[in-house]
């Protein structure tokens, strides 16, 4: 009776030592799991955080790019104007060195005119020739320096009239078939400057 008791205490305390083995067992595991499941919580909330800075810094980066690409426009077309600007600048200069030129050229026409008509006058008169050869001498040299500014005697006597080129001040009649339409007489010679025309030949034309 006595061992049977004994035995039934024994059999008591050892379920009560596996029960408190499986539940000591049980609180260790979940304390385990804890610590764990924290950890698994603070790396979604850092994976989150990062993802939210990552679109944040994706978000600036593209704003950036799109500041520099509208900087970099207006910056070409800047200097685009800047090149326009620069070369009509230039332009007006040359025109107006040109229109300078041009004028003063013209004003020298007259001049021109009453070389070749006082080598005309000189030609049928009895003058001496050191009278004929001197104003020959200013007429050719007055010529040559304005053909280096770039003048150049408009061709006329004999050539088909041109409108481009010529001003017809009369019309004469004439037999020869060949004369018809063409320069028949030049009344005062015509001039282009670097190829544009600046004083039209004066002609009679026949018919």
């Amino acid at each position: 009776m006595s061992e049977n008791i004994e035995m039934e205490k024994e059999q008591t305390v050892q379920e009560e030592l596996e029960t408190t083995t499986e539940e000591t067992v049980e609180e260790t595991q979940v304390k385990e799991e804890e610590p764990k499941k924290e950890e698994k919580k603070g790396f979604l909330k850092k994976g989150n955080k990062d993802k939210a800075r990552i679109e944040e810094l994706e978000k600036k980066v593209a704003d950036l790019e799109g500041r520099i690409a509208k900087d970099k426009d207006d910056y070409v077309r800047l200097m685009a104007e800047f090149e326009n600007f620069r070369r009509r600048t230039s332009q007006e200069k040359i025109d107006l060195v040109s229109m300078a030129s041009t004028e003063t050229i013209k004003g020298l026409l007259p001049v021109l005119d009453d070389c070749e008509r006082a080598l005309a006058v000189l030609k049928n008169s009895n003058d001496s020739d050191a009278a004929k050869e001197g104003t020959e001498l200013i007429y050719h040299k007055l010529l040559a320096y304005l053909q280096g500014k770039g003048l150049a005697v408009i061709e006329a006597k004999n050539e088909v009239f041109d409108t481009d080129l010529h001003e017809a001040i009369a019309q004469i009649p004439v037999q020869d078939e060949e004369q018809k339409g063409k320069v028949f007489e030049v009344v005062q010679t015509g001039y282009t400057l670097n190829g544009k025309v600046i004083r039209f030949a004066k002609v009679v034309v026949g018919i």
